[in-house]
């Protein structure tokens, strides 16, 4: 079934969307200023942000301003942020978390090296949260708007620049808060604690009776991650629905197309990190929530038509689900020692998400095409928590289950004091038969952000790329994992250290071509210069010893820190669905 035919089955809800914008005007950059780079190529100097003019919001409504200033009497004296460092926005918004404006495709020069044959006519996008309006109150880094920051690369015919755009993910919360003018919903992570938690979701309920706010519209942020799956380029947060987007090929322009229900099939939210599986085009998704049943599991063919759920009745609490990983038989959920815990807030002035030290973790395996959680089989490993999956396979003719994951060492630190945590990259397997569970730590470095070549998922690899905390989630570089060498020591055979003051994300794997090889291919990133306020487009040798930088874009303006990219090919740009739904 082609992209055209299989749009039947994807439907966007009513909500308000944005018009495709017209073409833009291309801003040329400033003047070229030279600098200390190894290549005689000048450079442009970075500018600050530009964002569209918008008309001044109108007067609040009555309700509107009464529980704006409920709101401002919450964050001045009920729970002032500035009482709790970790999410006072003056720290938390700081340095390169600082919020940017919209940026309308602009182009960027290549300052080293040449673009590679796989990348060229392509686009890397990352995902990452910035806040439209700086917040009122206590804020948590994971709560900010979802913002892409989009690269079209020159395409192998084509001599000149890359293209850069940035822009928001038009959710019902950005449109919501951009026609009010100021936030209108509380941080999530940040916001509901204890008794002043208790107050701001008396007046969020308020704005919902009010008619200020519909929740069935949305509220979720679409800021952690994207997929390109049928024809369609996804923003995923797994509080939300995916939200369809749409990258221009020649311009670079990215417009959102809206809120995806698939055909009324897709309920309340979706994980933000699916799995692909490479042989058979399927993608394998689910979504936790507060409320039973806790994890949902369910697939998408390669039309993108959903399947049915199947609940897991067997996860008896909620947990903070954030990945899993698949194999060719099975589907694998960590259930970890964070979860949800709403009446700690209500009754011992807690916060609604936390760590349990003494649930004993556990992961369960699940046949990947199950109609039921009756073949689900639960295998205790005390002490993993893996927030983040790198792969899984079987072995032994099936009976063997590996996992590869960071595990986080540190769990209680994962959510509210992120600087602190450490995560140690584990092989995790388990003999399906006995039950027996063991582990091997492949590296003693604070590595997360792990990536594979895609087309090993669900397969056994050999090699993983992850990014080096220091500490996280700022990313001081990255390494090269032979899986081969686990139980002999450190795993690490390439190491890329960013330089000084300079940081970037998690890396992505292009793989180079029809080249057999697995770690035939490149690894992508955003890199920032904290000194000179530089941000560039890195892109690493992923064969070579020390993960060679072979070219590097230079951007025109800073591009913040945030969460997950994605390489969309020149072939895939292409085969977008070439019409509104």
């Amino acid at each position: 079934m082609d992209a055209l035919s299989s749009s039947a089955f994807l439907r966007i809800s009513a909500v308000r969307t944005e018009e495709k914008p017209p073409r833009p005007t291309i801003h040329q950059p400033r003047k070229p200023k030279t600098t200390t780079t190894t290549t005689t190529t000048t450079q442009p100097k970075p500018e600050k942000s530009r964002s569209p003019r918008i008309s001044p919001p109108p007067p609040p409504s009555i309700p509107a301003a009464l529980c704006n200033a409920i709101d401002d009497l919450i964050n001045n004296f009920i729970d002032p942020a500035a009482h709790r460092p970790s999410v006072d926005p003056r720290h938390v918004l700081s340095d390169n978390w600082a919020p940017v404006g919209e940026l309308p495709p602009t182009p960027c020069p290549v300052v080293r090296g040449r673009i590679p044959s796989c990348l060229a006519g392509g686009a890397y996008i990352r995902n990452g949260p910035n806040p439209q309006h700086l917040p009122r109150g206590p804020h948590h880094l994971f709560d900010g708007d979802g913002m892409l920051h989009s690269l079209l690369l020159p395409s192998i015919s084509a001599t000149g620049d890359a293209l850069l755009c940035s822009r928001y993910v038009r959710t019902y919360k950005y449109l919501l808060e951009r026609e009010a003018g100021g936030p209108v919903l509380p941080s999530v992570f940040a916001g509901f604690h204890g008794a002043g938690g208790i107050a701001r979701g008396a007046v969020t309920a308020a704005r919902v009776l009010t008619g200020q706010m519909n929740p069935l519209e949305g509220v979720g942020l679409a800021n952690t991650s994207l997929a390109f799956h049928a024809g369609q380029l996804y923003a995923l947060g797994e509080s939300d629905l995916p939200y369809a987007l749409h990258v221009d090929p020649s311009s670079g322009e990215i417009a959102t197309r809206g809120r995806c229900d698939f055909e009324g099939r897709l309920f309340m939210g979706m994980t933000a990190h699916p799995k692909k599986d490479p042989a058979t085009g399927e993608l394998f998704a689910f979504r936790y929530g507060p409320v039973p049943p806790f994890v949902t599991y369910f697939r998408f063919d390669p039309a993108g038509r959903k399947s049915a759920d199947v609940p897991i009745f067997s996860v008896a609490k909620p947990s903070f689900l954030h990945d899993f990983a698949v194999t060719e038989r099975h589907a694998v959920f960590p259930d970890i020692q964070i979860v949800m815990k709403p009446m700690d807030m209500v009754l011992g002035g807690g916060a609604p998400v936390g760590s349990d030290p003494e649930k004993v973790t556990r992961l369960g395996v699940l046949p990947r095409y199950a109609s039921s959680e009756a073949e689900m089989r639960w295998f205790e490993v005390p002490g993993l928590n893996p927030i983040h999956a790198v792969n899984a396979w079987e072995e032994d003719g099936g009976r063997t289950l590996v996992l590869v994951a960071p595990n986080v060492l540190s769990v209680e630190h994962a959510l509210d004091r992120m600087e602190l945590v450490h995560s140690c990259v584990e092989m995790v397997r388990i003999d399906l038969e006995s039950g027996a569970a063991t582990r091997t730590p492949l590296s003693a470095g604070n590595l997360d952000f792990g990536v594979i070549h895609p087309g090993y998922v669900g397969r056994k690899n050999r090699y993983a790329y992850l990014g080096i905390g220091d500490p996280m989630p700022r990313i001081s570089g990255v390494v090269k994992l032979d899986l081969q060498k686990a139980g002999r020591g450190d795993c690490t055979v390439a190491r890329r250290e960013f330089g000084p003051g300079c940081f970037g994300g998690e890396p992505f794997f292009v793989p180079e071509g029809d080249v057999e090889e697995e770690d035939a291919g490149y690894l992508v990133s955003y890199v920032h210069d904290e000194g000179s306020g530089e941000s560039r487009f890195v892109v690493m040798d992923a064969r070579s010893p020390e993960l060679d930088v072979v070219a590097e874009v230079l951007l025109p303006s800073r591009v913040p820190y945030g969460f997950h990219g994605l390489f969309v090919t020149q072939t895939e740009l292409r085969s977008q669905r070439p019409r509104w739904y």
